[in-house]
């Protein structure tokens, strides 16, 4: 990064420091305004920053309004921050004497080694390590907003205080920032629970939080999404399996799972023996190639599965289809011989290319490293992760190290994909394993006609299919491409007299394989019209007299663009085009 750009938002670190400094800001103004107020923790997060409190009453937004007019008045007054410290007693004293209880606790908590650090700007000190501004004036006051308050526990426990938690943002331009809220309302209005809702695809239901509905429309985009993964798999040579919901015990222990993934398994008891519904696809995976010998000479072997997963979230954690208990996870496993794994990297990258660029995703690559709870020697994990960076690098693509954020049994690529909007999804990886084929003894026969142990790379492209639904629909904000949308025509008749030839022409387009509606209503012509669009079916086909006598279609587009008359012949070439090239429009 040039020398110039070290103090601006460009800096990630220059960033993180301002909206920390913001958090004080705000911790600040609240005592400032009610000193009965309670301080307990108030980090930068990765789009502004939050504080937990726990006051004497609920905050509403006209106590955020309260709380912003008073931190601009503390950004004028340009307070000067200065950091120092105090031994481990003397800091306890310190947070008893200023009645702050959580922080005292998170003090008892530090190391005894920890160095203890407060920062004062003005008449308010906080426990912080830092680093922070200079100064309270570096913030702009005009480019700052509270955006919200949520109940939260006091660190994470369900069993402790309910303390309540005050987001916020801000920039150094307010331009930046209204660019930022209106950004934050477009999303508001693609968010998917609220779409998903609006064009029937699937709903939530208090009797299975966590477990989604889909209805009719979501389930022909499930499908369609489906059949698409297949067609690119069967190009790449992956054949398909189906392996069972639930196994015992003995295998999650074999695989490890039981061990490092326990807490997040559902789990039974059959004949008097625990068995476990799966959290992934990959035990029985490895089970299937198990059983039967193989030969160097059928790998690398692709093997892909659409598994039906279940993991067990928090309640608070559930989130429409992005955070749900049980999902179809698009696992796939490929076996091959150490020589061959830089090329199956690679080539499993240009089908995440392939895929991706079919619904105008860009990504980003995050190479996850050796998690403290993790499988195998620290040599095995360096080379793998040495593996995974020089296939990367090779292919010209750059990376950033996540450490220690891997799989417990291998390294991994995380792909991290961008929306229209430019927020981020993770939602591919890759994962290189030596031990689940060591823990379950897999072979084959190499060509010097000895036993020899494979490779294996487990890999999702679209991940959970649940929550890549829902980033695809805030993506397109519900306006799928036409090969994808659940409905991809609805014909309209003017009037009764066009009903039977808006029949035939529905047919037609049926027997062509299209998906295709009539809006049979009586109902004005441009009441239709609004509805299919706001249903967002991409194209309307308006029959009238007309059309009837010259045996054509009136073809208008959801964007609002008039294509005018033209033959059913016409039209359906131009459908067909779009569908079978996957055009975004």
């Amino acid at each position: 990064m040039s020398e110039e750009n070290i103090y601006t938002f460009e800096n990630p670190e220059y960033r993180q420091t301002y909206w920390h400094t913001c958090s004080h800001v705000m911790a600040q103004a609240v005592k400032r305004l009610w000193p009965e107020v309670k301080l307990a923790i108030g980090p930068s997060i990765d789009e502004g920053w939050y504080y937990d409190m726990d006051a004497p009453f609920a905050f509403t937004p006209e106590h955020l309004e309260q709380i912003e007019a008073e931190m601009r008045k503390i950004c004028k007054e340009k307070l000067k921050l200065e950091r120092f410290e105090l031994p481990r007693s003397e800091a306890i004293q310190f947070m008893e004497e200023k009645g702050e209880p959580y922080k005292v606790e998170l003090i008892h908590d530090l190391p005894e080694d920890a160095v203890i650090s407060f920062y004062k700007q003005g008449e308010f000190t906080d426990l912080c390590a830092g680093p922070h501004l200079d100064s309270t004036g570096r913030i702009k006051g005009n480019a700052l907003k509270l955006t919200a308050c949520n109940a939260a526990y006091w660190r994470g426990d369900s069993n402790r205080e309910t303390l309540q938690r005050i987001y916020g943002i801000a920039f150094p331009k307010k331009d930046e920032l209204d660019e930022y809220l209106a950004r934050i309302e477009e999303a508001k209005k693609r968010d998917h629970r609220k779409l998903g809702k609006e064009l029937g695809l699937f709903m939530l239901r208090d009797e299975g939080p966590g477990f989604p509905f889909f209805l009719p429309k979501g389930m022909t985009l499930k499908n369609t999404l489906l059949d698409y993964w297949r067609q690119v798999h069967k190009k790449y040579g992956y054949v398909e399996i189906s392996t069972p919901i639930m196994l015992n015990r003995q295998l999650w222990e074999r695989s490890g799972h039981w061990d490092h993934y326990k807490n997040n398994m559902y789990t039974t008891v059959i004949d008097d023996v625990d068995f476990a519904v799966k959290p992934m696809n990959c035990p029985g995976g490895m089970l299937v190639y198990a059983s039967e010998p193989h030969s160097y000479r059928e790998l690398p072997l692709r093997v892909g599965e659409i598994g039906l997963v279940h993991r067990h979230e928090l309640s608070g954690a559930l989130h429409g289809l992005f955070r749900v208990r049980c999902f179809n996870q698009d696992d796939a496993h490929v076996f091959m011989t150490r020589d061959q794994m830089q090329d199956v990297i690679q080539e499993t990258v240009r089908l995440f290319d392939e895929v991706y660029s079919v619904f105008g995703l860009s990504y980003t690559i995050e190479l996850s490293t050796m998690p403290e709870d993790h499988i195998g020697t620290v040599e095995e994990w360096e080379r793998n992760q040495e593996i995974l960076k020089n296939a990367i690098t090779d292919m010209g693509k750059d990376f950033v190290i996540n450490e220690g954020d891997g799989a417990f049994y291998g390294p991994k690529l995380d792909f991290h994909l961008a929306d229209s909007l430019g927020r981020t999804w993770q939602c591919g990886t890759i994962q290189l394993d030596s031990q689940l084929p060591e823990r379950f003894e897999l072979e084959y026969t190499g060509e010097d006609g000895q036993k020899h142990r494979p490779v294996m790379i487990h890999r999702v492209v679209l991940g959970s299919i649940e929550r890549f639904i829902g980033v695809i629909t805030e993506h397109f904000a519900g306006a799928f491409p036409a090969w994808l949308n659940p409905v991809q025509v609805k014909v309209l008749p003017v009037t009764d007299r066009a009903a039977q030839y808006a029949n035939q022409v529905c047919k037609a387009l049926d027997q062509a394989g299209f998906r295709v509606e009539v809006d049979h209503r009586n109902e004005k012509i441009g009441k239709k019209i609004r509805e299919a669009t706001m249903e967002k079916v991409p194209y309307m086909l308006v029959v009238g007299d007309r059309d009837v006598e010259n045996n054509t279609v009136s073809v208008r587009h959801r964007t609002g663009e008039d294509l005018g008359a033209m033959s059913l012949t016409d039209f359906s070439a131009l459908l067909a085009n779009e569908v079978d090239n996957k055009i975004i429009k």
